[in-house]
């Protein structure tokens, strides 16, 4: 680092330097901001002579050195590290230069209507405090007045002009800590809290809508005023309507517009998507502009598909991300869609679902220090969690973990994770030709999305890496089959490939309100079908597997008890409260490595899977039912192939 020449004699500066003003009331404050803008020096180093913080001569030497030994350093740098100035002089000095009133915080109690325009959680973030309204701007207490970012974000999340003022160093802190918990007990704000934080003074989405006005069939301005993606009411809604999706755990927010009907708002919760808000039909051009400007989209563009990212806190929101595409539908319009990120933190491996047995052989397959393993499902079946899983425990100082993943949706500590961009070149395959060079113990690919980063992933488990990726199969023995269709050498292959684990996720029956029932013989029987229908034929006789289950489920009274869904308000009257997964774990062995080899048809390896143990995925559901986890029409719609 460079430092001020030793020999810089910064003699000459004026001990009786003036003093900077700072206001230690809001009245005091509000008489300065009303003082029209004084002259002011040309220069700080004007600035500074004036107010007697440095002599002449002190100013003159060091503009020197600046000149000819250190011209890439700022004036008032040079002074602090030369002892002339302290830190808190030169930031008081330059507020005091461009006119930005000092204020000590010590003795202010801020209006509880500007505490208001900034969430407790952006304010505690950022260490700002919102401490009057001056006309048409909030007046907030700053670290630095001259950061444009944070000044920009509050702008966003207030929607307003922000004058900022500079706090005396060390009170910001303090005050803004102490201001939110007397304005908490004050005035309590239900719902708040947490993910209810994207803004303090907003409760109630429907309250927004109704203060927008207007019908909600209607596409005509009311009283002749348009509705614009800068209006401060909708701002308020967007950011709402994102807060009650987190609150609510939905997975995906659906935006859909219409011609001549209102745009429909649906949730994605548990799987499955529910009606939450009807909107004015003349919002569907500004609410979908305002999204668009917040994830930094061209909201001219409508004919084009578009996609990006919101990074919620910067509009006074909870640390969540969401991704956004649009989607350009009939009559010029755009639906777009939002899928929440961020929120997700790895699940310990024990608490996703599987099976003991299935627990067992997946950890076996961790244990590996080489090969290949696969998890597979359609979309939105919970792959990339149960890939973090799995990571969270391979996930220690001694192993070096590389991820490529498009988007990263779950971070972790340790993993050294990376976001792949294909529009710039950086793909999958690229990204697994880097890690190879980057000594990795551990690599995860979030997909296989073709053929030549499947072959990379092969060679590389086989020159001493354990990999692990997901693919968009059904079954386990499916996959094998579609990766040689594309192209992978069944030699190679087969030497790789330690596991498959193929899942679906069902919703999981509310523990305060499902209702226990004993099932009949018939049931019983029935469900035995099911299981020896699933495997084929092969295995235990229904007789048997009933015989089984009466050992293991029985109750108190001996009969064989399943629940069925009934709802309350924990699960909002639906009967499902979360979901689980059904698994269905291919452990690979010599039997089937032949038949690889051999390009073995999907069926035949599914008869090897089966005789080695293999459970298929509605046999782990039957399972879960037995256990009072889920039911049968969940089983069977997540089930049928």
């Amino acid at each position: 680092m460079d430092t001020v020449p030793a020999a810089l004699d910064t003699t000459g500066q004026n001990t009786d330097a003036e003093e900077v003003t700072a206001f230690g009331s809001l009245d005091a404050l509000q008489r300065a901001l009303d003082v029209p803008p004084h002259r002011r020096a040309r220069h700080l180093g004007e600035a500074l002579v004036e107010r007697g913080l440095v002599g002449p001569a002190a100013l003159a030497r060091v503009l020197e050195a600046q000149k000819h030994i250190q011209p890439h350093r700022l004036l008032g740098q040079l002074l602090v590290e030369a002892g002339v100035l302290s830190q808190a002089q030169l930031q008081a000095a330059l507020a005091a230069w461009m006119g930005v009133p000092l204020v000590d915080l010590r003795g202010v109690v801020p209006e509880p209507a500007a505490l208001r325009r900034v969430p407790p959680a952006l304010a505690e973030r950022e260490g700002v405090l919102p401490l009057m309204l001056h006309g048409d701007a909030l007046v907030v207490a700053v670290p630095d007045p001259w950061d444009q970012a944070l000044l920009e974000q509050l702008r966003f999340a207030c929607q307003q002009r922000v004058e900022p003022v500079m706090a005396v160093p060390g009170t910001l802190a303090a005050a803004v800590a102490q201001a939110y918990a007397r304005q908490a007990r004050i005035a309590p704000t239900p719902g708040t809290a947490g993910a209810d934080a994207a803004h303090a003074d907003t409760h109630d989405v429907n309250e927004l809508v109704r203060a927008l006005g207007g019908d909600v069939e209607s596409a005509e301005p009311v009283d002749g005023v348009a509705i614009n993606e800068s209006d401060n009411t909708l701002v308020r809604l967007v950011n709402a309507l994102i807060a009650d999706a987190v609150r609510l755990r939905a997975s995906d927010i659906h935006i859909e517009t219409s011609q001549n009907k209102p745009v429909i708002v649906r949730l994605r919760i548990d799987g499955e998507l529910q009606r939450y808000l009807e909107l004015p039909l003349r919002l569907r051009f500004a609410l979908v502009a305002r999204l668009k400007i917040m994830a930094d989209l061209d909201i001219a563009e409508h004919r084009k598909p578009q996609d990006g990212k919101i990074a919620f806190a910067r509009f006074g929101g909870a640390k969540i991300e969401l991704r956004m595409v649009t989607v350009p539908t009939q009559h010029g319009l755009e639906d777009v869609v939002l899928r929440l990120l961020s929120g997700l933190r790895p699940m310990p491996i024990e608490s996703i679902g599987l099976s003991p047995a299935n627990l067992a052989g997946m950890r076996s397959v961790m244990a590996k220090p080489y090969g290949l393993v696969l998890i597979c499902g359609p979309t939105g079946c919970g792959k990339t969690t149960t890939l973090h899983s799995v990571m969270r425990e391979l996930n220690t100082d001694k192993r070096k973990i590389w991820t490529a993943e498009d988007p990263v949706e779950i971070t972790q500590e340790g993993l050294r994770q990376v976001q792949v961009n294909s529009r710039i070149g950086w793909t999958f395959a690229q990204a697994m030709r880097t890690f190879l060079r980057a000594d990795p113990d551990v690599i995860m690919i979030g997909e296989m999305r073709d053929a030549e980063t499947a072959r990379i992933a092969v060679e590389a488990s086989l020159t001493g890496h354990l990999v692990m990726s997901t693919l968009h199969t059904n079954s386990a023995p499916e996959s094998i089959t579609r990766l040689l269709e594309i192209g992978l050498d069944p030699f190679m292959f087969s030497d790789s490939l330690l596991a498959i684990l193929a899942q679906r996720l069902v919703r999981r029956l509310c523990v305060h309100c499902r209702v226990p029932q004993p099932a009949s013989e018939a049931q019983l029987m029935s469900l035995a079908h099911l299981w020896v229908e699933s495997s084929g034929g092969r295995g235990d006789s229904a007789e048997t597997l009933v015989q089984r289950w009466r050992q293991r489920h029985t109750d108190a009274s001996g009969r064989v008890i399943t629940w069925r869904k009934q709802g309350c308000p924990q699960c909002d009257n639906t009967g499902y409260q979360g979901r689980l997964g059904l698994h269905e774990l291919m452990l690979v062995d010599e039997p089937q490595h032949e038949l690889i080899r051999h390009r073995a048809n999907a069926g035949d390896l599914q008869v090897a899977a089966l005789a080695a143990g293999m459970v298929t995925l509605r046999q782990d559901g039957i399972d879960k039912l037995l256990a009072g986890l889920t039911d049968l029409p969940e089983v069977m719609a997540a089930t049928n192939q």
